[in-house]
């Protein structure tokens, strides 16, 4: 069964940067789709980033300039680099991965807190 692991959370003062982690368990890595949603309290989860197997990136608007999401094919893993954090960015990030069937398949979620 696929099992998506994340690290890297923590508290940050504000400009301040961390870096997200996701190990994902499955064979076909290289050619799905991973990002990474958040979601603040009472608020939606929301896409922050993704990528693809041809490592095409999209953004939030919000995060634009700030995050970077990158991938190694070779260890299964994607990242989340975010810098200038802000305390909007203060939320509980979750790693996606779009299965072969479409499904997305989620980790159990790390929380960033960006104190001001």
């Amino acid at each position: 069964q696929v099992q998506l692991v994340e690290s890297g959370g923590g508290l940050v003062q504000t400009g301040g940067s961390l870096r997200l982690s996701c190990e994902a368990s499955t064979t076909t890595f290289g050619i799905n789709t991973v990002g990474w949603y958040r979601q603040a309290p009472e608020k939606d989860r929301e896409s922050v980033a993704r990528i693809t197997g041809g490592y095409i990136t999209t953004y939030a608007d919000s995060v634009k300039g700030r995050f970077t999401i990158s991938r190694d094919n070779t260890k299964n893993m994607v990242y989340l680099q975010m810098n200038n954090l802000k305390p909007e960015d203060t939320a509980v990030y979750y790693c996606l991965l779009i299965q072969l069937d479409g499904q997305p398949l989620w980790g159990q979620g790390i929380q960033v807190t960006v104190s001001s």
